[in-house]
C-alpha cells in the first residue's frame, strides 16, 4: 500500500496541479453560471414578451390612424382616397373572404381571423371593420417586422460578463487554495528525486561489485541469485523513473534496429530466467528498423518479458517472434505458464492477477499508455493453465524499413 501512495503522489498530484486548478475553475464556472443564468433567461423572456406587446400596441395605434383618416375622408365617390403609408409597416383592406380590396402587403397572411399573429420575424395584426363602412372592406391588416437583436446582444453581454467574472474568481480562489498543496508537492517532488537517486546509487554499486566478484572468484549460485534480483529491482526502478519523468521531459524518437534491440533485452533477462530454468527463444522472419523512442520501447519489452517470466512455469520457455502481416510488423511474446483469468484487466494500474506474485501492478499500465500514445495496436490472448501471448502491432509510419530474413 505505501508503494501505491508513493507512485500516485509522485506522478499525478505533482504533475497535474495546474491542470487541477484549470479544470475545476471551468467546472465551477459552468455550474455557477448555469444557476445565475436562469434568472437571466427569465429576464430575457420577459423583455421579449414586452417587445411583442409594444409592437402590437404600435400596430394598433397605426391602425387607429388609418381608420381615422378613412373616417375623415367619408363617402366621396368622386374623390380619390390616398391610402396612408408609414415607415417600417404595411397595411391593407380585405373583404370577408380575405380577398384584398387594397393592400401594401405582398406576402400571404399567416391566419384568416382577427388577432395578433406571428410568422418568423414578421408580425400581423388583423382587425375587423364595421360592415361596408370603409370601402366595403371587412378587415384591416397591418404588417410589421420585429427584431430581438438588441435583446439578444444585451443577453450575450450579460452572460459573458457573468461567466468571465465567475471564471476569474474561481481561478483566483482555487489557485489560493492550492498553495498549501503546491508547497507539499514541491517537498514531495524533492523527496522523490532524492529517493530515486539514493536507490540508483546502491543498485549500481551492487551490480558492479557482483561483476567484479564473479571475475575474481568465479560464478556462485547465491551470487547469481543476488544478481538476478538486482536486475529485477532495476526493472522496477526504471518503471518508477519513467512514471516520474513521462510528463516532464520529451522522449524523442530515434532509428532503432528492432531485432538487435530485442536480442539485447533478451540477453539482459537470461540471468533472471536461469533461476526458473526458463529458455528464451527468439525468431524473426524480418529485419526491422522503426522510428521510436528507446526508453519507451524498453519499457514495452522489459515489462512484457518480466511479466512472462513471472507467470511462466519452471523448466518452460518463452517465445519471442517478429513477423510481417501485410504492411504491419508484429512483435509477439508468448509464455507457457499459469495464464490469466482476466487478461483485459492486466493493463489496469495496480491490478495483479495473482496477489502472491511480487510487483506493484504498474508495469503493464505503463506499456498500455505508451502503445496508446504511439498508436501501436496491442492484443492479449490468454488461457488459464496454458499461458499468455502479448501482441504488439507496429503500423506505418513507425516502420522505417523491413527486410526478410531467416536468421534467428
Amino acid at each position: 500500500m505505501p508503494s501505491k501512495i508513493f507512485m500516485e503522489w509522485g506522478t499525478d498530484l505533482i504533475v497535474n496541479e495546474k491542470r487541477f486548478v484549470t479544470r475545476y475553475s471551468l467546472i465551477y464556472t459552468l455550474i455557477v453560471s448555469f444557476i445565475l443564468l436562469m434568472p437571466l433567461y427569465i429576464y430575457i423572456d420577459h423583455k421579449i414578451k414586452l417587445k411583442e406587446i409594444k409592437t402590437e400596441m404600435q400596430m394598433q395605434a397605426l391602425q387607429s390612424k388609418i381608420i381615422e383618416e378613412m373616417r375623415e375622408f367619408g363617402n366621396h365617390p368622386e374623390k380619390i382616397f390616398r391610402f396612408p403609408k408609414y415607415p417600417n409597416s404595411r397595411s391593407g383592406l380585405y373583404k370577408a373572404d380575405f380577398e384584398p380590396v387594397f393592400t401594401q402587403i405582398k406576402e400571404t397572411l399567416p391566419a384568416y381571423m382577427p388577432g395578433y399573429h406571428a410568422r418568423g420575424d414578421e408580425r400581423f395584426l388583423i382587425s375587423s371593420l364595421p360592415a361596408k363602412k370603409y370601402f366595403f372592406a371587412d378587415y384591416l391588416v397591418t404588417q410589421k417586422r420585429i427584431s430581438f437583436a438588441s435583446i439578444y446582444f444585451e443577453a450575450a453581454l450579460i452572460a459573458l460578463g457573468i461567466m468571465l467574472l465567475i471564471l476569474l474568481l474561481s481561478f483566483y480562489f482555487l489557485h489560493s487554495f492550492s498553495r498549501p498543496f503546491q508547497y507539499v508537492n514541491e517537498k514531495l517532488d524533492s523527496f522523490i528525486k532524492e529517493a530515486m537517486h539514493e536507490i540508483n546509487t546502491p543498485l549500481s554499486i551492487i551490480s558492479v561489485n557482483i561483476d567484479l566478484f564473479e571475475n575474481i572468484h568465479g560464478v556462485d549460485k547465491y551470487l547469481h541469485r543476488i544478481k538476478s534480483a538486482a536486475r529485477s529491482l532495476s526493472t522496477i526502478y526504471n518503471d518508477m523513473d519513467y512514471l516520474i519523468k513521462q510528463n516532464r521531459i520529451e522522449y524523442k524518437n530515434e532509428r532503432i534496429d528492432l531485432n538487435a534491440f530485442i536480442k539485447e533485452r533478451i540477453h539482459y533477462f537470461e540471468l533472471v530466467c536461469e533461476l526458473k530454468n526458463i529458455h528464451l527463444e527468439f525468431s524473426a522472419a524480418v529485419s526491422v528498423h522503426i522510428d521510436f523512442n528507446p526508453t519507451k520501447l524498453q519499457r514495452i519489452v522489459d515489462n512484457t518479458l518480466s511479466n512472462a517470466i513471472k507467470f511462466s512455469n519452471r523448466d518452460s520457455k518463452i517465445e519471442i517472434k517478429l513477423a510481417l502481416e501485410k504492411e504491419d510488423v508484429v512483435l509477439s511474446i508468448r509464455d507457457f505458464g499459469s495464464g490469466m483469468k482476466n487478461p483485459h484487466k492486466i493493463t489496469t494500474r495496480y491490478y495483479r492477477e495473482n496477489e502472491g506474485k511480487k510487483g506493484f501492478g504498474i508495469g503493464m499500465s505503463i506499456v498500455k499508455s505508451i502503445v496508446d500514445a504511439a498508436e501501436i495496436s496491442m492484443r492479449i490472448d490468454s488461457t488459464p493453465e496454458e499461458g499468455s501471448t502479448f501482441y504488439y502491432i507496429f503500423h506505418p509510419p513507425l516502420i522505417l524499413d523491413v527486410q526478410p530474413t531467416y536468421r534467428a
